[in-house]
């Protein structure tokens, strides 16, 4: 037996054999096809024996998929179905002499159903490529030694090197060296983003340039590359309201049908004067025409389809029910921080002493605030480094002598025997801190910004302004929802000032401030109470009660697990726009399902009636019967564009 060591025709081999799995049922149905044609050239050269034959092969090849399907449906539900139906009508079909019209019936039918696994099989190739994308194997460091273990043999802790061109084999955070990191496969960002040390890097993505050493933190079954492909298996297997209906209407409806072609094999031949072949003729007519193949495949392939558009995108839907729900929505609400703002505070304002030397002031400021771990300090170090540091050997001559951090308070210290106080207004004094920049500072107050203030042994040196900022998608995104007339709600733990800030930066309508989770649960009842169907977008602990309680939770992609277990829709790229645009996506696919239910109940209705008023042939009811399904089929499958 050949073995395949990775070669390039060896890789051949492979894609060939999982093109030929993925695509057996279509390639039945053509071989099907092909042999419907040798076997009616043979009918008409007056071979009847050799084309019966070939015509019986044509059934069981191109039939074989969906009588599996619908025994084992049958045998499960204990109930009747459509694809049991078409087996029937072929036969029936055969039983009268219309080999062909039967042959064409199970050669269409199986045509259809290959539609169908093909738009199963393209609204999944996301969870597939990313299977893919997950290496087999990492390079453990092992007291400085490198060894190679399978990922699923990582733990928490491990140390993993990942040289350039590697695909990071779990979820971790960088603890040496510094890299562009590619994470198309799983945010759909375009663009490489740069890495160093303590930031964060997930399974699957991709190190560009750097040879850097990652600390594992995740393992490999709680990984956010193991959690998309959990969301896209779980929306698989969970239909919709739709579709579940359908589903509960396709048993009665198909005994219904059984029982009116018995009832037709008989009756009209003593009610109407039919003849004995006209009678069975109309009731194998009927036994096809009346099948709700095209009803049955309204809703599934274009549910799938959307999925699949969505995931794409970087919204991931847990079910189809949601993002059937969404086209429903009147309201949406939403936590601040962390899904409105960014969640790091960040330096917005400066002002400093005039004839204060800048560069000393801010180099000062860096090497006190850089030893401490409060937020705040963390901004102003960035901001600092940003903007300003672009040499570290600058004022070389600075060094700190003593420094001492009071909790709540601020940081005392001396630099160069010169005392400086970073912190509070009243750490400064409030006398010092309301002759520096007061105006100012009563603005930046009223805008729900936290002031940091700096002093020396000559007053107030210094003053930063601090602000958790809004994400770049935010402003677009309120707009675009008070554009499709849907009420926006601001939902924070946050203090009055803070909450009207961003109520004046984002134009949300309303806003509630000082929200506990079960402030924010009362609040998501209230408007289910007065708007009905609502959605909550969240990225916190704190935020999954609330993401529970409303219709649809939503939950940023980059937010904790809690918030991503709780909610029905993910936002992998977290970009609150995706919203909008899930919301467009579920009213397209809704009016789709509805083109493709009316549209099949009118086909299947003519075509009743016209065959009691003997104008339809069985080779058209085969045509306007299947044909209508594959419509509808391809109807659906405009869902994956756009």
């Amino acid at each position: 037996m050949e073995k395949c060591y990775g070669t390039e025709s060896c890789q051949l081999k492979k894609n060939k054999m999982k093109f030929v799995e993925v695509h057996l049922e279509l390639t039945l149905a053509l071989i099907s096809g092909s042999i419907i044609i040798m076997a009616w050239l043979l009918q008409r050269y007056e071979y009847p024996a050799l084309s019966v034959a070939l015509f019986l092969s044509a059934y069981v090849i191109g039939g074989y998929f969906k009588a599996k399907e619908g025994i084992e449906d049958a045998l499960s539900n204990k109930t009747l179905n459509v694809e049991l139906l078409m087996i029937f009508a072929a036969i029936g079909s055969a039983f009268i002499g219309y080999w062909v019209e039967g042959a064409i019936l199970i050669f269409i039918f199986s045509l259809s159903g290959a539609l169908e696994t093909y738009t199963m099989n393209k609204s999944h190739r996301e969870i597939s490529s990313l299977m893919d994308l997950r290496p087999e194997t990492a390079t453990v460091l092992v007291n400085g030694n490198e060894r190679k273990v399978g990922v699923n043999h990582l733990v928490i802790g491990n140390f993993v090197l990942i040289k350039p061109g590697e695909r990071i084999p779990a979820d971790g955070k960088i603890v040496k060296g510094t890299s562009m990191i590619d994470e198309a496969a799983l945010s759909g960002e375009a663009l490489p983003l740069l890495k160093t040390v303590n930031d964060e890097v997930f399974t699957g993505t991709v190190n560009k340039n750097g040879l850097i050493t990652i600390e594992v933190t995740k393992k490999s079954e709680e990984t956010l590359f193991q959690k998309i492909i959990e969301l896209v298996q779980q929306a698989k297997d969970e239909k919709t309201p739709s579709q579940l209906f359908i589903e509960k209407f396709e048993g009665p409806y198909v005994k219904i049908v059984l029982l009116i072609v018995g009832l037709m094999l008989f009756l009209p031949h003593y009610f109407l004067g039919w003849s004995w072949s006209e009678t069975w003729y109309r009731a194998m007519v009927m036994l096809v025409v009346a099948s709700p193949c095209a009803l049955v495949a309204s809703i599934m392939p274009a549910t799938l389809s959307a999925i699949s558009n969505g995931a794409r995108k970087g919204i991931l839907f847990k079910g189809g029910v949601h993002l059937e729900n969404l086209a429903a929505l009147k309201a949406i609400a939403f936590d601040k921080t962390g899904t409105l703002t960014k969640g790091k505070p960040s330096v917005t304002d400066l002002f400093i002493r005039p004839g204060l030397d800048k560069e000393v002031f801010l180099q000062s400021v860096y090497m006190i605030e850089k030893q401490s771990t409060h937020p705040l300090a963390e901004a102003v170090v960035h901001y600092v480094k940003d903007h300003y540091v672009k040499n570290s050997g600058t004022h070389s001559a600075l060094s700190v002598d003593s420094m001492h951090e009071i909790p709540g308070c601020g940081v005392e210290a001396e630099i160069n025997d010169i005392p400086w106080k970073v912190g509070k207004r009243s750490f400064i004094g409030d006398s010092l801190a309301d002759s520096f920049y007061g105006n100012e500072a009563n603005r930046l107050q009223e805008e729900g910004k936290t002031l940091v203030y700096v002093a020396d042994d000559k007053g107030v040196a210094g003053l930063f302004a601090v602000q958790d900022t809004l994400r770049e998608t935010t402003r677009e995104a309120v707009k675009s929802f008070k554009d499709q007339g849907l009420y926006t709600i601001m939902l924070t733990g946050d203090q009055a000032a803070t909450a009207a800030a961003v109520k004046e930066m984002t134009q949300i309508d309303t806003v509630v401030a000082g929200c506990l989770p079960e402030g924010k649960v009362m609040e998501i009842k209230k408007l289910k109470e007065k708007y009905h169907t609502i959605a909550m977008v969240g990225d916190g602990i704190n935020d999954a009660p609330a993401l529970a309680a409303a219709n649809i939770g939503v939950a940023m992609g980059g937010g904790t697990d809690a918030a991503i277990e709780t909610s029905d829709i993910v936002l992998m790229k977290n970009d609150l726009s995706k919203i909008a645009e899930a919301v467009r996506l579920s009213k397209r696919m809704n009016r789709i399902i509805k083109q493709n239910i009316v549209f099949s109940i009118a086909v299947i209705a003519l075509l009743i009636i016209s065959n009691f008023l003997g104008h339809v042939s069985l080779p058209l009811g085969v045509i306007g019967h299947e044909g209508s399904t594959i419509l509808v089929i391809l109807n659906g499958l405009r869902l994956l564009r756009g």
